[in-house]
């Protein structure tokens, strides 16, 4: 059997290598040549999986090795009998830490404190429901909203609508899958009338998809309300952004929220026993077998309060590197802009889950029961 993957998902080379012959290629240059006499197929967002790709190929599974599907046209996959996995949920752990990361780290810069925020979490599915978990065991106040969730009479917690999230939240954190149709679509969920409603001095955060929120409807309110604060994960036209709405986030960062060790090893379990049980054969790689070691934080968190966590949550994941490592590209034409956001996430440096992470109880002032609900393992 023939295979062919994007040569950026972590060891999808070994993963597959049970399975038949892999061969590896950029996402973003895969096209319906290459597939001539493959069978599995096996991508990340920067691949559009469509008709013109595939049609008059023998591919009959292809495996996406990322949370989301709006880069797959689902319905010719299923028109053409073509099977597909994707990895629902590998890095929505990952995802949720970087947020929280994010609202602290941006806390020391602006004159905002994350235990008096009021958080609105738009999109309750796998990274929604952790964050709300994480920002109520630190006791922030949360509330959500998922119109097709509320719709369809979930009722593990209490719903809002929108725009009482604009209105009454200073942290708004977007987790939505893009949709273009259906009666809750999410492409430019956000737009400039929408914008132009978020609360004085908000944060909004957009770690979900780029198209979520309109970019240049976003910029334009920028220039008439610079009390807003952005963290901005993910972006309209990725890799090649809007530079000047780059210069104008407070953190920005190359769609790597979800990019812990932990996550990227999930993504490629996930679409790998896809794919054997379609394929009816088996692998030997397992990604328990790469975990890391963990390593133990907390040195600058010896003390009681807000600023205890913020150097918790900055040795934990020091969201700055990754923002300074994008916007160093920021004055680079279009075409390197957009090699240097590719190459950023290639090169990503390792970084752990809380549950690798451990919290030595000796050294620590921060209450042990918190530290454990979040997930930190406690030693000492």
């Amino acid at each position: 059997m023939k295979i062919l993957a994007d040569q950026n998902i972590p060891y999808v080379a070994q993963a597959f290598g049970d399975l038949g012959e892999v061969r590896l290629m950029p996402g973003r240059d895969i096209r319906r040549q290459h597939l001539r006499d493959c069978q599995c197929l096996i991508v990340r967002t920067v691949t559009r999986v469509n008709r013109a790709l595939l049609d008059n190929t023998p591919v009959e599974f292809v495996g996406s090795a990322t949370i989301g599907t709006d880069h797959i046209d689902l319905d010719y996959l299923q028109s053409a009998g073509i099977d597909h996995s994707n990895a629902a949920g590998c890095n929505a752990e990952a995802a949720a830490e970087y947020v929280v990361s994010g609202l602290f780290a941006l806390s020391s810069r602006r004159d905002l404190d994350p235990f008096r925020c009021r958080a609105g979490i738009v999109g309750y599915g796998n990274v929604g429901t952790r964050l709300v978990d994480k920002l109520e065991t630190l006791g922030i106040e949360c509330r959500v909203c998922d119109p097709p969730l509320q719709q369809r009479g979930q009722t593990v917690r209490e719903f809002v609508d929108l725009d009482s999230i604009l209105r009454d939240c200073d942290f708004i954190s977007l987790h939505v899958p893009l949709t273009r149709a259906g009666e809750h679509p999410t492409f430019h969920l956000l737009d400039r009338q929408r914008l132009q409603r978020l609360a004085p001095g908000c944060l909004l955060v957009n770690a979900a998809r780029g198209e979520v929120v309109d970019n240049r409807a976003l910029l334009a309110t920028l220039e008439q309300r610079p009390d807003l604060s952005l963290f901005l994960d993910t972006w309209e036209d990725e890799p090649r952004v809007n530079r000047e709405l780059l210069r104008r986030v407070d953190i920005a960062t190359p769609h790597i929220a979800g990019y812990s060790v932990e996550g990227r090893l999930r993504g490629t379990q996930m679409v790998l026993d896809a794919a054997c049980r379609h394929f009816a054969r088996k692998s030997g790689w397992q990604m328990s077998r790469l975990l890391p070691v963990a390593k133990t934080i907390g040195a600058t968190a010896a003390g009681r309060g807000l600023e205890s966590w913020r150097g918790l949550f900055h040795e934990h994941c020091d969201i700055w590197r990754d923002h300074d490592a994008l916007v160093a590209g920021a004055e680079i034409d279009d075409t390197g802009f957009a090699a240097h956001f590719d190459g950023l996430r290639r090169v990503y440096p390792d970084r752990l889950e809380y549950e690798h992470c451990n919290v030595d109880r000796r050294i620590t002032r921060l209450p042990p029961r918190i530290l454990e609900r979040l997930g930190f393992r406690l030693t000492g």
